[in-house]
């Protein structure tokens, strides 16, 4: 349903000038007229909101009508006119210039928009120009428009609302209630939005009476009061909405999904419409072709080929461990031989205490446990790397002793900690210059038990 032109209120932007092109008018009758197509203008002390009318209007002139600081001392610039957007509804600010200073950030203040500004500010009650940073304003139009798309598409298809959308220098994201997602549901999702924007639909802004809205086939509700502004997309979508928008959907370009996950309960749709899908193509693009340039294949082969090779990485570290095991029961039986001949008659435990040099957590604990396959051995494993030192201990079954109480104590010398079982326990700390303290520490409590 389209509203007629005694339903609301439609503001038509000029269809002359070039699509995706930034609208310049310095001179007050053109504000003025612009700003009379549903709006009065700004009571005193008030900002009228030229942005609501016009996304494309990017040079203006305005009134200063007053200059202060935050209280983190940034200076603040408020106006009794603006084509500025201030950070809102999961879009970010605009940015640009007021005459000779920079506007870094906008903010909305109730009735008034609020200019953080750097450099040379203008003086209260006198006239200043203001430019709006177009690539950023252009970025802005297509993310958001791109939304409202692919958020209507998700509603057509699955009856999935979007509940939250955020817009950030990097990426776009929807949450959306879409029930059992899928890569196909996602693809079909955006190839529906890519037939709205490629019809070249017009995007109308209309300012609404709530009755007047009650009677529009509303996407979601507003809890606004008052007049609303609503968003219409020709023949697709209606939806009330503060932010920047082309003036058809052509402009946006294209909409891709980049990923999708779920995330508190819904469905978390990462995306980027116009020139961020050009460029997330373009990095795309560049690491598919470096990635098929390592095994000498095609770019589109490159995902076959690096399942090959993990494959072939898995088989490959079976037979690593498998060989390391190997060498671990070897050289265990060589420690405990070694260690069994020096032992004192008396049927006591086996103690093997080795320090080792830049040998791994796993290293240690594959050694550990082969030694514990010995006969009444007890096994006191350190290594030093990376600056640390780390700890391993384990016993025989029948070998007595707890290694849970003889970690705690050679960790606390290395100053860090450790614990586990009574049969196996680990630990460590950064005083990797006491280790052979600590094992030798720890081996003679353990001929003692």
């Amino acid at each position: 349903m389209t509203p007629s032109s005694e339903d609301s209120r439609s503001v038509t932007e000029d269809r002359a000038a070039i699509i995706g092109g930034p609208r310049r008018a310095c001179q007050k009758s053109r504000l003025t007229a612009r700003a009379g197509v549903g709006y009065q203008l700004s009571p005193m002390n008030t900002t009228e909101r030229l942005y609501y009318s016009d996304s494309h209007l990017v040079e203006f002139e305005a009134r200063v009508l007053e200059v202060s600081q935050t209280e983190d001392g940034r200076s603040t610039v408020a106006l009794d006119r603006t084509a500025f957007y201030p950070t809102g509804g999961g879009q970010p600010t605009d940015t640009g210039t007021l005459g000779g200073a920079r506007v870094v950030e906008c903010v909305d203040e109730e009735d008034r928009v609020l200019h953080v500004c750097e450099g040379e500010l203008p003086e209260e009650g006198t006239g200043v120009v203001g430019r709006v940073d177009w690539p950023r304003r252009l970025d802005h139009i297509q993310q958001h428009t791109g939304q409202h798309i692919l958020s209507q598409a998700f509603v057509e298809l699955y009856g999935a609302q979007t509940r939250s959308f955020r817009m950030t220098e990097e990426m776009c994201e929807i949450d959306v209630e879409l029930a059992d997602p899928s890569d196909e549901k996602v693809e079909t999702a955006v190839r529906r939005a890519n037939e709205i924007i490629w019809n070249d639909r017009a995007v109308r802004v209309h300012l609404v009476t709530p009755e007047e809205a009650a009677r529009m086939p509303l996407r979601k509700d507003s809890a606004r009061e008052g007049e609303l502004r609503v968003i219409e997309i020709e023949g697709f979508d209606f939806s009330p909405c503060g932010g920047t928008h082309a003036r058809s959907t052509g402009e946006v370009g294209c909409v891709v999904a980049r990923q999708w996950e779920r995330a508190k309960g819904l469905v978390r749709v990462t995306f980027a419409a116009g020139g961020r899908a050009l460029e997330d193509y373009a990095r795309a693009n560049r690491a598919a072709r470096a990635t098929a340039a390592l095994f000498s294949v095609g770019r589109d082969e490159a995902a076959e080929a690096a399942a090959r090779l993990q494959e072939e990485n898995k088989q490959l570290q079976r037979r690593l461990r498998a060989a390391e095991e190997t060498a671990a029961r070897g050289e265990a039986r060589e420690l405990y031989e070694e260690a069994l001949s020096s032992q004192r008659e008396g049927g006591g435990p086996v103690v093997v205490a080795r320090a080792f040099e830049g040998r791994d957590a796993e290293g240690l604990r594959r050694l550990a446990s082969a030694l514990a396959a010995q006969a009444r051995c007890v096994a006191l494993l350190g290594s030093v790397e990376g600056g640390a030192a780390r700890l391993v201990f384990a016993r025989a079954p029948e070998a007595p002793g707890d290694m849970n109480a003889l970690m705690r104590e050679a960790s606390q010398t290395l100053g860090g900690r450790g614990g586990g079982r009574p049969d196996m326990a680990q630990g460590g700390g950064q005083h990797a210059e006491r280790l052979q303290e600590a094992l030798d520490a720890a081996a003679a409590r353990a001929r003692e038990q």
